[in-house]
């Protein structure tokens, strides 16, 4: 077996999967919010 060592691993796919996780949750946190408020103002 190869020894590990800490650092070396290519993480540039993970961050990059992580970006876009945290784009969709951002946009539908977004999305979710303007919902909510546009129920509250249409039942007034």
């Amino acid at each position: 077996m190869a020894e590990h060592k800490h650092g070396e691993m290519d993480t540039t796919v993970q961050q990059k999967t992580f970006d876009g996780f945290m784009k969709v949750v951002t946009w539908s946190s977004v999305a979710i919010i303007l919902t909510l408020i546009f129920i509250a103002l249409v039942n007034g």
